[in-house]
C-alpha cells in the first residue's frame, strides 16, 4: 500500500466502525431483525452493497455454522477496508452486547426479569416492521420474474413445513441448483474476481486449517488434562463451530455444556437467556453473561470477555476461509444462475421467518399488527430512520400496548 492510500484505508476502516456501532446500539430482534436493519444500513443508505451483493453474502452465511449476522458483519467489514475492517466491523457490533451481557453476569441479582418489560414487546414489534421491509425490498430486487417469485413462495411455503437449520439449507442449495439450470442470463456481465487482502487461497486454507485444528485439538486437550479452562474453551469453541440457525439454537446446546458439569445453575442460565432478548447485536453475546457467572468475583469481566472471543472464533475463521473462494466462485457464469436461485431462496428464507419467530413472538393482538403496520409505512414510505422506530415502539410498548 502507498503513502497515498493509507489515509483511505484509515478512513474507510473508520467509518466502518462507525456505521456498525450505530448498529450495535439500535439492532434489536435478533438475526432475522438484523438482516433488515443490515440491508436498510448498506443497501438503501449507504449503498455500500447492491441488492444482489447483500443476498450473496446472506446465501454464504446461511450456509456456514455459526452466527450468520455476525459473519455478515465480517464480510461487510472486510469488503470495504480489508482484515482491518472486518475486526473493526465485528468489534463495533458485538462489544455494546457483550458489554451488557457481562454488567448483567456481574451483577445478575441486583436487576429484575426483562423478559416481561413492556419496552421489550415494543422491540419484538419494531422488529416485525424491520423484517417486512426488507423482504418487501428484497422480494422487489432479487425475484423480478414469475420464476424466481416462485421459487421465494415455494421456499417460504417449504420452510413453514420443515422449520429449522436443516430445513434453511435445503432449500438454499435447491433453489441454487433450479437457479443454475434455470435462471442463467446470457446478457449478463461476467464479474471479475473482486479484489481483497484475503484473496490469497493460501492465507484462506490456513484460517480453515486452524479452525478444523482446535475443533479437534480442544475436547481431546482437555479431556487429557481435566482443566477447566480448557473444558470451557472447548464447550464454547465447539459450540460455536457446529451450531445452524442462529443464536435461539445454541442456547440449548449451551445449556447442556454448562449446566449438567454445575457450571452455572438452570436459574442463573434462564436469566441470562431473559436478558438476552433485551439487549442488541448478536445473541451469541450470551456467552458474555456465562462467563461472567461462571467465575464470579474481581475478575468476572475478563471470563465473560473471553467466552465471548471464544463462542465468535469459529465463525470469524470460517467466514475469512470461505470469502476468498466465493469471491472467485461468484465470477463464474454458471455461478451467477446459481446465486439468482439462492437469491430468490433466501427471500422466501426470511419471508418465512417473517411469520415464525416475528410475527408470531411479536404480534400478539390487533393492537400490536396496527403498531407494527403504522412501522413499517414509517420505513418504507417515510424513509424514517431505523433507530427512530425502534425507540418509538419501545416507548410504546411500555406506556401503550403492555
Amino acid at each position: 500500500m502507498t503513502d497515498t492510500e493509507q489515509p483511505t484505508r484509515k478512513h474507510k476502516t473508520s467509518e466502518v466502525f462507525r456505521a456498525f456501532l450505530t448498529l450495535g446500539l439500535t439492532s434489536f430482534g435478533g438475526p432475522i431483525a438484523h438482516l433488515g436493519y443490515f440491508r436498510q444500513a448498506f443497501v438503501v443508505r449507504r449503498k455500500w452493497l447492491t441488492d444482489d451483493d447483500f443476498g450473496d453474502l446472506v446465501a454464504l452465511c446461511q450456509f456456514l455454522p455459526g452466527p450468520a449476522s455476525s459473519q455478515f458483519v465480517f464480510a461487510v467489514g472486510m469488503r470495504q477496508a480489508g482484515l482491518l475492517g472486518g475486526v473493526a466491523a465485528s468489534l463495533a457490533f458485538t462489544l455494546p452486547s457483550a458489554a451488557a451481557m457481562i454488567a448483567f453476569g456481574c451483577g445478575v441479582n441486583l436487576l429484575g426479569d426483562p423478559h416481561q418489560a413492556g419496552w421489550l414487546h415494543g422491540l419484538k414489534l419494531a422488529a416485525v416492521a424491520v423484517v417486512a421491509q426488507a423482504v418487501w425490498g428484497m422480494g422487489r430486487s432479487l425475484c423480478p420474474d414469475r420464476l424466481r417469485l416462485s421459487m421465494a413462495l415455494a421456499a417460504a411455503a417449504t420452510m413453514l413445513a420443515v422449520p429449522g437449520a436443516l430445513g434453511q439449507i435445503m432449500v438454499i442449495m435447491i433453489g441454487a441448483i433450479v437457479g443454475m439450470r434455470l435462471c442463467r442470463n446470457p446478457t449478463a456481465i461476467i464479474m471479475k474476481p473482486e479484489p481483497s487482502p484475503w484473496r490469497s487461497h493460501r492465507w484462506a486454507a490456513v484460517a480453515l486449517a486452524v479452525f478444523l485444528i482446535l475443533l479437534i485439538i480442544s475436547p481431546l486437550a482437555a479431556r487429557r488434562t481435566h482443566s477447566q479452562p480448557l473444558a470451557v474453551f472447548d464447550a464454547f469453541y465447539r459450540s460455536g463451530s457446529l451450531v445452524f440457525g442462529g443464536g435461539h439454537v445454541l442456547l440449548p446446546l449451551l445449556r447442556a455444556e454448562v449446566v449438567p458439569p454445575g457450571w452455572v445453575t438452570d436459574d442463573q442460565f434462564l436469566a441470562g437467556y431473559g436478558a438476552a432478548q433485551a439487549v442488541p447485536g448478536p445473541l451469541f453475546t450470551f456467552c458474555g453473561y456465562l462467563g461472567a457467572v461462571m467465575h464470579p468475583g474481581r475478575y468476572a469481566w475478563l471470563s465473560g470477555l473471553g467466552c465471548v472471543l471464544v463462542i465468535f472464533l469459529p465463525a470469524w475463521l470460517l467466514i475469512g476461509g470461505a470469502l476468498p473462494f466465493w469471491h472467485t466462485l461468484r465470477s463464474k457464469a454458471w455461478a451467477q444462475s446459481a446465486i439468482r436461485g439462492a437469491n430468490a431462496a433466501v427471500v422466501g428464507v426470511l419471508l418465512a421467518a417473517l411469520y415464525n419467530p416475528v410475527i408470531v413472538e411479536g404480534a400478539h393482538n390487533a393492537r400490536d399488527v396496527a403498531a407494527a403496520i403504522l412501522a413499517f409505512g414509517l420505513l418504507a414510505a417515510w424513509k424514517c430512520p431505523p433507530w427512530i422506530v425502534v425507540a418509538a415502539l419501545a416507548i410504546a410498548g411500555q406506556w401503550l400496548l403492555h
